[in-house]
């Protein structure tokens, strides 16, 4: 169902899954205060690995705290999920935070951190949530808000932010990166911010000369 801004916050407050759009090129989310609400929604093991959306200030300093990254990859780190919008897998220490456990996997931490001001409303009222691409198992991620409410259950709470007078881009979900500790990048999951590149060397080797030469 359609809901606006108070509704998905109301949605959220009770613990349930909400599907909320990105910023063009990207697909919709899927996100919760719980992992289990978002894997539910996506209708797959409650207990299956889930990303932290790491758009708060408290929440990323403290993420970085326990990661093994140099400080040079700690601010690539947080100029990746800022400004480029991808997912990012970073390492971490023996030490995790409780409520990163489930995005933890092989010592590994998947996060998200797009913070994309018509959902920032949203995003300040639950610092930890965790995220997924919004779709079902088996199926694409959805592009609009017509596509989501044609997968997920009637009932689950779909926040539209389209501008109907715009034509929409080809959208995708979001490229995975892997950040090692010395800043070396590794590209995990083709998607979005890397399509528009011939292959993976050439796209890795922009986002070096943006974030590591510059």
């Amino acid at each position: 169902m359609i809901v606006g801004i108070e509704g998905v916050r109301d949605a959220l407050g009770r613990g349930e899954a909400v599907v909320l759009p990105n910023p063009a090129p990207l697909t919709h989310v899927v996100t919760a205060t719980t992992p289990a609400a978002v894997n539910a929604a996506k209708g797959r093991p409650v207990g299956q690995a889930v990303a932290v959306w790491a758009h708060g200030r408290d929440v990323l300093t403290e993420i970085i705290s326990a990661t093994t990254l140099d400080p040079a990859a700690a601010e690539m780190a947080l100029r990746l999920l800022a400004d480029e919008h991808v997912t990012l897998l970073v390492p971490m220490s023996v030490s995790v935070p409780g409520w990163l456990t489930p995005a933890t996997k092989d010592g590994w931490a998947l996060l998200f951190g797009a913070r994309w001001p018509p959902v920032r409303p949203v995003l300040d009222s639950f610092p930890v949530l965790y995220v997924s691409s919004a779709n079902r198992t088996g199926h694409q991620p959805v592009a609009s808000t017509a596509d989501a409410l044609e997968m997920f259950p009637p009932g689950t709470p779909v926040l539209d932010l389209a501008d109907r007078g715009r034509a929409e881009p080809v959208r995708r979900a979001t490229t995975t990166l892997r950040l090692h500790p010395d800043g070396s990048l590794d590209l995990h999951r083709r998607g979005a911010q890397d399509h528009p590149h011939r292959d993976a060397t050439v796209y890795l080797g922009n986002l070096r000369s943006r974030y590591v030469e510059s």
